[in-house]
């Protein structure tokens, strides 16, 4: 016997069901981690540099959360960077040398600063915002700098050893546990990202960034949700900056430079915002580019990075990956499940 549903019912499952296509995996993701995690055994002697790319992506994709979401540019997303890569330097330098405990506190200092930095961009244009951001990480900056006693100063803090990772789990010179550490603490946060931004939560925070004023009228309040993605991407970024000094066991005021938010901007114009593999995709990129170009011309490595990025601007990232997916397009629809 049939049954009708009632109209209600339609109105409710109707978006859920597009949210759950929106958050339904699909075969590249799978053979993106697939790889990253097979990447352990197939090159164990780049465990370093893998461990570098795990870092920034991490780092990209807190900056893609406030960016490519929320529409909020920053200039010093590497404020929260450095909280977080102090926070856990400090911890391990006197008493709390266990990893995971150190990062998840790290990351609680990190997201605290940004709750309260975050009411300073509810108000004002973009390039207010812009500034406010560069401001508060010269702040920070300028703070580390000063505190040289707890700090460190210019000479960085010295005596982070930490301990195994959950009591088991020792550093090796090799970097392979410190790859495996990184790349599993950025995939467990990715998949919270990824949910998040796939949830009612994520498609308020597009709303506000096409057109905040309508989506006020509509109900969605703005600065609560603007508070709470900048607060969550203070967090992943502290966890960034944490997971650096506990894989290299040393942590500089170079962490809180102006370049290390530029960097992530940068990966996010090479990756794209907007989809959160961008800063994945841009950190492999960017790593790579500038390992090989420094390999190659140590002099003069600058200067074919910003000549690669400017052919990128002008083309359009688009484009090349068309161009250059094209002679794969058979391949890809059979893999698809479409017939070439």
């Amino acid at each position: 016997m049939l049954t009708s549903v009632p109209p209600e019912t339609r109105e409710t499952s109707a978006p859920a069901a597009f949210l759950n296509a929106k958050a339904a995996w699909r075969w590249p993701e799978y053979l993106f981690w697939l790889s990253a995690f097979a990447l352990i055994l197939l090159l164990p002697n780049r465990h370093l540099l893998m461990n570098e790319i795990a870092i920034l992506g991490l780092f990209a994709l807190s900056l893609d959360l406030i960016l490519g979401y929320a529409g909020i540019v920053s200039l010093g997303h590497a404020a929260f960077f450095g909280v977080g890569a102090y926070a856990a330097g400090l911890l391990t330098k006197y008493g709390v040398t266990e990893p995971v405990t150190g990062l998840l506190i790290s990351g609680a200092l990190a997201g605290a600063a940004g709750f309260l930095a975050s009411f300073m961009i509810l108000r004002g244009t973009d390039l207010t915002r812009l500034m406010v951001t560069l401001g508060v990480a010269l702040i920070f900056h300028e703070i580390a700098n000063r505190l040289d006693w707890i700090t460190g100063g210019t000479d960085g803090l010295l005596g982070v050893a930490p301990s195994a990772i959950l009591g088991r789990f020792e550093f090796d010179f090799t970097g392979r546990t410190a790859y495996v550490y990184s790349l599993s603490v950025t995939f467990l946060l990715f998949l919270a990202a990824r949910r998040i931004v796939n949830s009612p939560f994520g498609l308020s925070l597009k709303a506000l960034k096409d057109n905040r004023l309508r989506a006020a009228t509509i109900g969605i309040a703005p600065n609560r949700r603007l508070i709470a993605i900048y607060t969550l991407a203070a967090v992943y970024a502290g966890m960034a900056g944490a997971l650096l000094t506990q894989t290299t066991q040393f942590v500089s005021l170079e962490v809180l430079d102006f370049s290390r938010s530029a960097d992530a901007l940068l990966v996010l114009v090479i990756g794209g915002s907007g989809y959160l593999y961008g800063g994945l995709i841009g950190a492999i990129a960017f790593k790579l580019m500038k390992d090989t170009l420094s390999a190659m011309t140590p002099a003069y490595w600058i200067f074919w990075m910003g000549f690669i990025l400017v052919i990128l601007v002008l083309i359009g990232r688009d484009r090349l990956v068309a161009g250059i997916a094209r002679p794969f397009a058979p391949l890809l629809r059979l893999i698809g499940g479409r017939r070439p």
